[in-house]
């Protein structure tokens, strides 16, 4: 079963280099969304030596390494398992000695290796060259951030299944995955470090999952977080992966009752 999963990686890798030129105007267009982000934080932190404990260069890092982080997590999984529920060929899936869910879970990691080599590593030696950014001379930050990273990819993947697998229960889910797209985007820190947010909000982000995806790996790479800090956030995401499973196992078990196919 362990060959099965890795040939779906695979195919889900081969299937993306076909579409890689996709990609590389996809690198243009982050390392301007990181620019004028730089030249807006320039300005703000005009006359202010560190703002949410982040100085001007930690803070470029951390919109760099933000952006480059999503090219890798980032997937459209909510939106393929939504199409398959609507037009019924996800029935064939309750049959097959595989788990769906698993197979989704491969499908993205796929997507993501290609993303992090074709997309992540050359996007971010991109921007590396044209911004100052700073990055870490630590093996053991970068080990401990690729970690995170993947985690970050396991925890998003799982809100993603979590949102397409609600097609079983809403006619058109349309609406609930844009709404999690904005709220992954800014909750998760992507648009602005929780750090920044009113003590209140940031209080309220803590209890959720978002901050797992980007800002709690990206502030450990920025030096935000040191030392055993650093492994209470990786605790956090581990634990955050662990309670997802719950609400996909309940999902997943109760769709089998609800399956029914749109149109003829």
């Amino acid at each position: 079963m362990f060959s099965a999963y890795m040939e779906i990686i695979r195919m889900r890798f081969l299937m993306m280099l076909a579409y890689r030129v996709n990609y590389y105007s996809g690198i243009l267009i982050y390392a301007l969304n990181i620019g004028s982000n730089y030249f807006i934080y320039k300005a703000i932190y005009s006359g202010h030596a560190t703002i949410g404990g982040l100085t001007i260069g930690q803070m470029t890092t951390y919109v760099a390494i933000s952006w480059m982080g999503r090219a890798f997590y980032f997937n459209n999984l909510d939106r393929e398992i939504a199409g398959e529920i609507r037009d019924g060929s996800v029935a064939i899936q309750f049959i097959r000695p595989y788990n769906y869910v698993i197979v989704k879970m491969m499908q993205g990691l796929g997507e993501g290796v290609f993303r992090l080599l074709l997309f992540t590593v050359p996007g971010m030696i991109f921007v590396w060259l044209l911004l100052p950014i700073e990055l870490p001379t630590e093996p053991g930050r970068w080990g401990l951030y690729l970690l995170m990273l993947f985690l970050s990819f396991l925890i998003n993947t799982q809100l993603n299944i979590i949102t397409g697998l609600c097609a079983f229960f809403l006619e058109n889910n349309e609406g609930l995955m844009r709404m999690k797209r904005v709220a992954v985007d800014l909750f998760s820190g992507l648009l602005l470090p929780i750090s920044l947010f009113p003590g209140w909000a940031a209080a309220i982000l803590g209890w959720l999952p978002f901050q797992a995806i980007t800002y709690l790996p990206s502030a450990v790479f920025t030096g935000k977080f040191t030392g055993a800090e650093v492994y209470h956030q990786i605790g956090i995401q581990v634990m955050w992966f662990a309670l997802l499973i719950i609400p996909i196992l309940f999902i997943w078990y109760k769709s089998r009752t609800r399956l029914f196919v749109q149109g003829g």
